[in-house]
């Protein structure tokens, strides 16, 4: 039996619907031909990003769009091809999905806010970005329906696309190259004040991680009730380890303190007894 004629071959018919091994082929040559096709395409993207660095939130948006739009159009041929009409088709899932929408909303949900995420470009590959519940992780995946982000504990979370919409989220990556943080101290009452904020600048400017530009400075925020409340203001080029870097900052103050002997106190209470002046009997 010759190629062509095994080609030829029917395994389902039914109307003008037509399964043949010919088209089991053109699937499968389409479907690799397509794959192969879209990571040479991903691997272009990968090594122009690279060398666009200020621009690769947009590149890559634009092929994981481009993906899905690639897919969408093979399927639809392919499907074609075979002699199955996409207008009833589409006609009998809609009849399907009305009986079952209430138990898949947020699954649509989640594919429409994927939708959403890819065309606003709010939400990019190696953003740093910090959950409404205070996770913090970096996106590693983008999916139409859900994404991935690695913990700084190096565990892979997988978020619906849905809580990138409607959630409060804070993007580090798309704030200003560098950006600010804290860490606050609390000095015995007695303390040279002055001293105090000079050595806070210094611990700060003596880590390799926070910024010279702008430049750390210190802050006399309050009379507290035990202590002179202090807080040291520092910038970071890499937020994702930004609490490495407040603790490498707190065994700092602490070995600065001890050198110079300012104290850092222990919470007090005062405790007043009150005398009625009555003897106690027996």
């Amino acid at each position: 039996m010759k190629f062509k004629d095994i080609l030829s071959i029917e395994l389902y018919s039914k109307g003008d619907f037509t399964i043949s091994v010919y088209n089991i082929f053109l699937i499968l040559v389409v479907v690799i031909a397509t794959f192969i096709a879209l990571k040479i395409i991903g691997r272009f993207f990968k090594r122009f990003i690279k060398k666009q660095e200020t621009e690769r939130r947009s590149y890559w948006s634009v092929y994981l769009i481009l993906r899905y739009v690639v897919w969408v159009i093979i399927i639809i041929l392919l499907l074609e091809s075979s002699g199955l009409k996409i207008s009833v088709l589409l006609a009998s899932i809609t009849a399907l999905l009305v009986g079952v929408g209430f138990g898949i909303q947020q699954l649509f949900s989640d594919l429409a806010s994927g939708i959403v995420l890819l065309f606003e470009r709010n939400l990019q590959i190696n953003d740093v970005i910090q959950l409404e519940d205070g996770t913090v992780g970096r996106v590693i995946h983008i999916g139409l329906r859900t994404s991935k982000l690695k913990t700084r504990d190096d565990i892979i979370l997988v978020v619906p696309n849905s809580k990138f919409v409607n959630d409060k989220i804070i993007n580090w990556s798309q704030m200003d190259y560098n950006t600010r943080f804290s860490v606050n101290v609390g000095v015995a009452y007695g303390s040279d004040t002055q001293k105090v904020a000079q050595l806070l600048v210094d611990c700060a400017k003596q880590n390799k991680h926070i910024s010279n530009i702008p430049k750390p400075f210190a802050r006399f925020n309050n009379f507290g009730d035990s202590a002179l409340e202090f807080q040291i203001f520092f910038w970071v080029r890499e937020p994702f380890w930004v609490e490495n870097i407040k603790s490498e900052l707190r065994f700092a103050i602490d070995d600065a303190f001890r050198q110079n002997n300012v104290q850092i106190p222990f919470p007090q209470r005062d405790v007043h007894i009150k005398s009625t002046g009555e003897n106690p009997k027996g």
